[in-house]
């Protein structure tokens, strides 16, 4: 009876745990992504890294090897977040063909970017009359469908409870990625960009 209890703490001190966690950075890098294809911005080329020499690539792997004896090393994907289904697809192309609409209105000052990500109409009072019911309904449309990304993405990715994070990393991504002249809030007033 014994060697059965000292054999199951070994088995259950031998268990490996994984943690699924919220991948941060690749959630930034698809905010990005999706972003610029809305609004249209070409991605920018990166410069070309310097490259090693024979000789510093041979000591790189020399010391990798010698590290490898010492420490066995773990093997982690790397972290990415699944930004291509159906749904995700047809909500990019309408956000971008609805882009067109909203870029004179961010550019007059008469829609903002807020702390949440979502669009607001600054004020009203300064949209013409005769547009507002437009503004209200692009703004309203905006909305909904950038709902609707956030939790289409978690979707993708297996992990609806996602949503929120993914929502607000898009938050700071539609700040981060707006064009100069456009409003948005910090801390609970409206700043131009």
């Amino acid at each position: 009876m014994r060697k059965i209890s000292v054999l199951s703490a070994l088995l259950l001190t031998a268990c490996v745990t994984i943690n699924i966690y919220f991948p941060a950075a690749a959630a930034e890098k698809a905010a990005d992504e999706i972003i610029k294809d809305i609004q249209g911005i070409s991605p920018q080329k990166t410069e070309p890294k310097a490259s090693l020499s024979d000789w510093q690539v041979s000591m790189y792997q020399l010391i990798d090897a010698a590290i490898n004896v010492v420490v066995s090393p773990a093997q982690a994907a790397e972290a990415d977040l699944n930004i291509d289904s159906a749904e995700i697809r047809q909500l990019r192309a309408t956000m971008e063909s609805r882009f067109a609409s909203l870029q004179p209105l961010y550019a007059a000052g008469f829609i903002g970017i807020q702390a949440d990500g979502l669009l607001a109409v600054r004020d009203a009072a300064s949209v013409p009359l005769k547009d507002r019911n437009q503004v209200n309904r692009l703004v309203a449309a905006e909305n909904a469908d950038r709902q609707s990304l956030y939790q289409a993405i978690a979707n993708a990715n297996g992990h609806p409870d996602w949503a929120a994070q993914i929502k607000s990393t898009f938050a700071a991504r539609w700040i981060s990625n707006a064009q100069p002249g456009w409003w948005y809030q910090s801390s609970g007033s409206w700043k131009q960009k």
